[in-house]
């Protein structure tokens, strides 16, 4: 379908295609598109006339999810500025850096982090709103500046590998990732979409809350996940369609409800990971709902390559194919494996202010390695730079982590290469066990060496308490293996 150029010509549109029509639903708040809309051309006037925000201008978002935040990104779009949602997951100095970098003027809040903005805001000497202001009504509309390459969106990577960067979205690469997104889903205007997800990440925002704006679907909006809330949804207000993540799918599976809970309003669930545990998919599978896997990352869209409905349990754990009007390959091949590359009109050209993100032909290196089948799908195996080579072979820490993972005593693995004088590499692991579960080094050996190669297995290990993670939740290697040499 075609869409619009701009952010604000989208919403325009579908406002008028179905006026009425519930846009976002967000506890006792109701919003149509025609309010929405309306909604925007105000809060993008208060921006402009009261706020002083103009073409090209930051401002960052502290809140939880809302339809403010969503509203906000329209509105800012409408002037031409840039919204930078923070994760509220970070610590102050970590937002401090992030300001550093992308040199916000404005910072607009929700009423559960008003004292963390305001202080942020002064330490940066720099304004802070709660989001209620947006509201207020002033005559005059603001200017249009709204154009396709201008950005709208800046998102931080999780810099598992280094200094976190912010990714440009720009209005074109969301309008294209809308356009992308929304045919791979089968979302039309009769859809309810599940958002559980953080809206300050690509997964949460761009996957299924705004391609389902585009197409005039209502969004179900919660302030955060929560297993009971996100049943109660499923059951009482009867979505088509939700996106999870695995350790969301982990809380829902794990949940006393969830052999009864009525899931019939679902046609599938969407995981937005490259890698999901099998045991999470075959449990959603028991239950009849196919689970459709979409992989991408901060710079892609992130919607890349998916595994739809149609062969999500023929094909459980692969990610599936390029959806329409993306480009991927594989680079660097070894052994059937390489490094993914990804080239389309939803992938960022850069990270801000100016750092190329791609090469001289428009292609992203995700640092992922995969397998690609016969039939064009691919398989995601790992990371480029978390592959362990020992001894000549190469040893992917999923594979460990997998096998790990089945022991009832493990609550969470990550597996990781150490230096060694003798093999250059060997494997090392840390594990995190369930409260109460007994085992020990000898044992989870045991339990692994009839599930892996005896070149596979861990040569070191460390409990702790919790592995060490990123604000968005992926495990920091580097810092584990920095404890095992310590």
């Amino acid at each position: 379908m075609a869409l619009p150029s701009t952010l604000p010509a989208l919403l325009d549109h579908v406002a008028r295609e179905h006026p009425g029509r519930v846009a976002l639903a967000c506890a006792d708040t109701q919003l149509t598109y025609t309010q929405l809309g309306e909604s925007v051309r105000q809060a993008a006037a208060v921006l402009w006339h009261e706020m002083g925000i103009r073409a090209g201008d930051r401002v960052a978002w502290l809140g939880l999810n809302d339809p403010a935040q969503v509203m906000l990104l329209f509105a800012l779009a409408r002037i031409g500025a840039v919204q930078l949602p923070l994760n509220f997951r970070l610590a102050p100095p970590e937002w401090d850096a992030q300001f550093a970098q992308c040199g916000p003027k404005l910072v607009i809040h929700d009423d559960a982090w008003a004292g963390a903005a305001r202080e942020l805001a002064q330490r940066h000497a720099i304004a802070a709103r709660p989001h209620a202001d947006l509201s207020t009504r002033l005559p005059a509309p603001a200017p249009e500046h709204a154009s396709a390459d201008a950005p709208a969106l800046l998102v931080f990577t999780s810099g598992t590998t280094g200094t976190p960067k912010a990714a440009v979205h720009t209005q074109a690469n969301l309008l294209a990732n809308m356009r992308i997104a929304a045919p791979a889903q089968g979302i039309s205007a009769a859809d309810r979409i599940l958002t559980v997800l953080p809206l300050f990440h690509v997964g949460g925002l761009c996957i299924q809350t705004l391609p389902a704006l585009s197409r005039g679907a209502e969004v179900i909006l919660h302030p955060r996940f929560a297993p009971d809330a996100t049943l109660d949804a499923i059951e009482r207000q009867r979505p088509t369609l939700t996106l999870q993540v695995p350790a969301t799918m982990k809380a829902l599976v794990e949940h006393p409800r969830w052999p009864a809970a009525d899931l019939s309003s679902l046609r599938a669930v969407w995981a937005g990971s490259s890698v999901i545990p099998d045991a999470l998919v075959a449990a959603f599978h028991a239950r009849g709902l196919p689970v459709c896997n979409v992989y991408g990352s901060t710079e892609t869209g992130p919607f890349s390559i998916a595994l739809g409905p149609q062969q999500a349990m023929a094909k459980a754990g692969s990610c599936g194919w390029p959806a329409a009007g993306v480009e991927a390959r594989l680079a660097d091949v070894r052994g059937g494996e390489g490094e993914v590359l990804v080239r389309g009109p939803n992938v960022v050209s850069r990270y801000w202010p100016d750092q190329p993100a791609c090469d001289e032909h428009g292609w992203f290196r995700t640092g992922d390695l995969a397998r690609q089948d016969a039939d064009g799908s691919f398989t995601i195996v790992g990371r480029a730079k978390e592959l362990v080579i020992s001894g000549g072979e190469n040893i992917h820490p999923a594979e460990v982590e997998a096998s790990l993972a089945t022991h009832d005593a493990v609550l969470e693995c990550a597996a990781f290469g150490v230096p060694d004088p003798e093999w250059g590499e060997v494997v090392a692991v840390a594990v995190v066990l369930r409260p109460g579960a007994a085992a020990d080094e000898g044992g989870l050996k045991a339990h692994l060496a009839g599930r892996i190669a005896r070149y596979k297995l861990p040569r070191r290990w460390l409990f702790v308490a919790q592995l060490p993670k990123t604000a968005l939740g992926k495990v920091q290697r580097g810092e584990l293996a920095r404890q095992a040499q310590a």
